[in-house]
């Protein structure tokens, strides 16, 4: 209510204004014929200045703004996987039985292009994530991500990121499994529905950690080739894979 007093204030501010300069114009020169064709002629303009700031140049600030939000919201994307991402998909796929079906998916190339990229989002978004809890050292999960819980706050509340759902949903699922997980004092005598709950919790995670992984590639691949490079080298999938460059 406030800012729509002070905008129609504004308004009436400077229509007076306008008013008093025509109003002293006329009193120095007592001319009103040459007002009045400036004013038909300021007026004719008026609606390709509407034109050019508002559907030209406004675009193409927005398209600029754009731009960099998204070079931002990538830089934080980035820091998840290195800090967070990469880990827990290694700890999750080789839990996973059936990560087999999905490898060709997943273990990245200089060849890749954007439709293959497409292509393996698609395949992984019909996979099932399933993972095996008894091959999971959940102990040993719950003590790296409570080490990164304070990280993992600082992400979710960096207004960048309101504007990728994707990427904010898995970190809520993320945060969501941390607090899971550090509730519980003792697994060994957690009942069998309280590991089927955890379990959930962590397919939850498991299935958004690769397909966000996924389209963070294609972006590198695109962007930066240099970052995508060592993605290759350190491909949480491919424990074969050397860090060093061998050719």
């Amino acid at each position: 209510m406030k800012d729509r007093h002070w905008i129609i204030a504004f308004a009436l501010s400077l229509i007076f204004a306008s008013g008093l300069l025509y109003a002293l114009h006329l009193e120095i020169f007592h001319d009103p014929h040459h007002i009045g064709v400036f004013f038909l002629h300021e007026l004719a303009f008026l609606p390709l200045e509407v034109l050019i700031v508002t559907l030209i140049l406004h675009r193409l600030l927005e398209y600029r703004e754009r731009r960099n939000r998204l070079e931002k919201m990538n830089m934080v994307i980035g820091t998840f996987y290195s800090r967070v991402g990469r880990t827990l998909i290694r700890c999750f796929s080789r839990a996973d039985p059936n990560i087999g079906k999905v490898l060709d998916d997943v273990l990245l190339s200089d060849a890749w292009t954007d439709e293959r990229f497409g292509e393996a989002l698609r395949d992984l978004g019909r996979y099932e994530y399933r993972v095996n809890i008894c091959d999971i050292d959940l102990e040993r999960l719950r003590a790296f991500l409570g080490k990164q819980e304070d990280f993992l706050v600082r992400l979710l509340e960096n207004p960048v990121l309101l504007e990728h759902e994707e990427f904010t949903g898995l970190l809520q699922a993320t945060f969501h499994m941390t607090e899971e997980l550090g509730h519980r004092t003792d697994f060994a005598v957690c009942p069998p529905p309280d590991m089927t709950h955890l379990e959930g919790d962590i397919n939850r995670v498991y299935g958004m950690l690769i397909r966000d992984w996924i389209r963070y590639m294609r972006y590198l691949k695109k962007n930066y080739p240099y970052l995508f490079s060592l993605a290759m080298r350190t491909n949480p999938f491919d424990e074969a894979a050397p860090v060093m460059v061998l050719e």
